[in-house]
């Protein structure tokens, strides 16, 4: 008879062993992942990045782990180029570049300041932000307002089409949908996720129902709100698909927040990437980053690009997967394989595989076609390194030179090395009995 059995990650077995037997891990766990899957985000307001955001003058906020210009990718580079520019901080590329080289701007990252950064993530101070708050443990997440598809300022690129449509979104979008969500108040995310996963989205590359539901929530709103603007407005969200993947980001930062920092819990509570590292964070170790090289995503490519355009991954999104969607939750979306690749068995496979490295089913989030099986929510540091199974995410692709923007989309894995590397530091703090 066949046994299905997987290796340990290389190199982990003493370190596994000993945070395994840690006495604090079970009760640890317990707590965090429960604090994650009742949270209960809403969707509170839309504010400048300046009037929330606690940063020092002229700081750039970024996806993933820490990174400097030096190390900094073509696409996130292009980011805070634009950025930059957007702000007037510089009067073209080259200046631009050169003030950033010349460390005039701080750089940071989003997930250090509450904040999630889709893609490059590039926050900068006059940027309207969505404002999601959790009704259950009082945590506060933000996250910018998507731009849509293409050439964008996420993916790296700065043009003046890409600069006009930042100032559009500061002058007319940002204070239309503050002044909306002063009308309807407060809207339920965690409802509005449950809902869509029903419906055919996963929440990260797949928003199209999403986006429908929180545009018919806030149309009425909008209109009165701003009635100059309202068409324009209505026009945007509705010719954006992914709109909601902002506020959806928010959403899952603000649940994962309410997991962190809980003694001895291996709960992997942020996988974030900066287009040259993929990083980790772990709820029993704080906002320590565990890290590895970001790889090249695997899928489909727009136009006459290929993979050897393709930028390392890059990007926060991956807070869906951490909180239990996008990847973990493709069972749900089977149309998204038309956009990252594959055919639908692989996605409810990559699906059925997460259940092996999580602790819990989501209570909310549920997936018809697996007979309403909640999705597979909170990844154990633990059960990554005792399958060797790593998390499965699917993600878009920028191009890996700066200006370029979109080139494709498709799934990619992370490094083995940052798990290891968290675990290793787990067992470093798991007291030793024989000490006195």
């Amino acid at each position: 008879t066949g046994v299905s059995w997987r290796p340990p990650l290389a190199g982990t077995a003493d370190a596994l062993a000993r945070v395994l037997a840690d006495p604090r891990r079970q009760a640890a766990n317990d707590l965090a992942v429960r604090r994650l899957v009742s949270a209960r985000p809403e969707l509170a307001g839309v504010r400048r990045a300046s009037e929330v955001l606690r940063t020092a003058e002229r700081t750039f906020l970024h996806a993933g782990p820490p990174i400097t210009w030096e190390r900094a990718s073509g696409p996130m580079r292009g980011a805070l180029i634009g950025a930059m520019l957007f702000e007037g901080y510089a009067d073209d590329e080259r200046e631009a570049a050169a003030r950033l080289a010349a460390g005039e701007v701080r750089l940071e990252p989003c997930h250090q300041h509450a904040a999630v950064g889709p893609m490059a993530g590039v926050v900068s101070p006059s940027m309207w932000l969505f404002e999601v708050r959790d009704t259950e443990h009082g945590g506060t997440a933000y996250c910018s307002l998507n731009e849509g598809l293409g050439k964008v300022l996420r993916y790296g690129a700065y043009g003046p089409e890409v600069l006009d449509r930042l100032r559009w979104m500061d002058g007319v979008l940002g204070p239309a949908l503050s002044a909306a969500i002063g009308l309807t108040g407060p809207l339920d995310l965690r409802s509005l996720i449950a809902q869509a996963l029903q419906m055919g989205d996963e929440l990260h590359n797949r928003n199209r129902a999403a986006t429908s539901l929180l545009l018919r929530e806030l149309a009425p709103a909008i209109s009165d709100a701003a009635p100059g603007h309202a068409s324009e407005v209505l026009r945007f969200i509705a010719g954006n698909d992914h709109f909601f993947l902002n506020a959806g980001m928010a959403a899952a930062k603000v649940s994962t927040d309410a997991a962190r920092d809980v003694p001895g819990s291996t709960l992997v509570v942020a996988m974030a990437r900066n287009g040259t590292d993929f990083g980790v964070q772990v709820s029993g170790l704080g906002g320590r980053w565990f890290t590895g090289p970001a790889g090249v995503p695997d899928g489909l490519y727009l136009g006459a690009y290929g993979p050897g355009d393709a930028n390392p991954d890059i990007g926060d999104s991956t807070i869906t997967e951490t909180s239990g969607l996008g990847g973990f939750a493709m069972a749900a979306a089977p149309a998204i394989v038309r956009f990252v690749g594959g055919e639908v068995a692989d996605a409810v496979a990559a699906t059925r595989s997460m259940y092996e490295i999580t602790l819990a089913e989501h209570p909310a989030y549920q997936i018809p076609g697996l007979g309403f099986r909640g999705t597979p929510t909170g990844i154990d540091v633990t059960l990554v390194a005792r399958t060797g199974l790593l998390p499965v995410v699917n993600t878009g692709i920028a191009g890996r030179i700066a200006g370029t923007g979109q080139v494709g989309a498709g799934l990619v894995s992370p490094p083995a090395e940052a798990f290891t590397a968290a675990l290793r530091a787990l067992s470093d703090a798991v007291a030793d009995p024989f000490e006195v």
